[in-house]
């Protein structure tokens, strides 16, 4: 969310994915986001630096929520209906996240953007992404980077650092892949849910991932 900048939200960003997820809508697509809030507070940032752990993570859980309300004002302004779901109940802001409403939210063709990760501190927004799409009961799980998928090593600092069109759940474990952590990845392969790993800063490349085009790197049990 904050783009080009070293920290904060860039409108011209979070104009950009909302623009990118209208297109998707505009598919007859039903669309749940879950947000980080690392471009404002990193909860695991802050227990280094010798915070308790646990208050650090719920920084970084209201960090989440001050990044959906900005893309729910972009989606807003880009005419699409949209709604904060927050797993921490601050009900003038956010509706209180339940699995039946927030299934009934989509099926009226609503974006629904989930805030404040799990609720719980110890999890990443990573674990929370993939709770969130097993307990919807989503079709895929789209995890968008600044990159092109999943590489052996960080393209941007290692040139020689081989990009993985395919992958098995078991075998991001195995390499140590940085996809997502070990607690989402594990929980989505115990369960069978299909990831997608995309560059989400590109334009067009979600659209072209719900045509079935092959973009980024996909993870699944087999």
């Amino acid at each position: 969310m904050m783009g080009e900048r070293d920290f904060g939200i860039s409108p011209a960003m979070t104009k950009a994915v909302a623009s990118e997820i209208s297109q998707a809508v505009k598919m007859g697509v039903q669309v749940a986001v879950v947000i980080g809030g690392g471009n404002i507070f990193r909860g695991i940032e802050g227990s280094v630096r010798g915070m308790n752990r646990a208050t650090a993570d719920y920084m970084g859980m209201l960090a989440t929520v001050m990044n959906s309300l900005a893309l729910q004002n972009a989606l807003e302004q880009s005419k699409i209906k949209s709604l904060v779901m927050s797993a921490i109940e601050m009900t003038v802001v956010a509706e209180p996240y339940t699995r039946s409403r927030a299934v009934k939210h989509l099926s009226n063709g609503r974006v629904v953007i989930f805030a404040a990760g799990t609720g719980s501190p110890f999890f990443t927004t990573d674990t929370a992404a993939s709770l969130r799409a097993l307990e919807i009961e989503a079709d895929l799980l789209l995890k968008g980077t600044k990159v092109d998928g999943v590489y052996s090593a960080d393209p941007v600092k290692d040139g020689k650092a081989e990009f993985f069109s395919k992958l098995t759940h078991i075998e991001v474990l195995n390499k140590g892949l940085r996809v997502m952590d070990s607690t989402a990845i594990s929980l989505c392969m115990e369960h069978k849910m299909p990831i997608l790993v995309y560059n989400m800063k590109e334009k067009g490349n979600l659209k072209k991932v719900l045509q079935g085009k092959k973009i980024g790197t996909s993870v699944r049990s087999v």
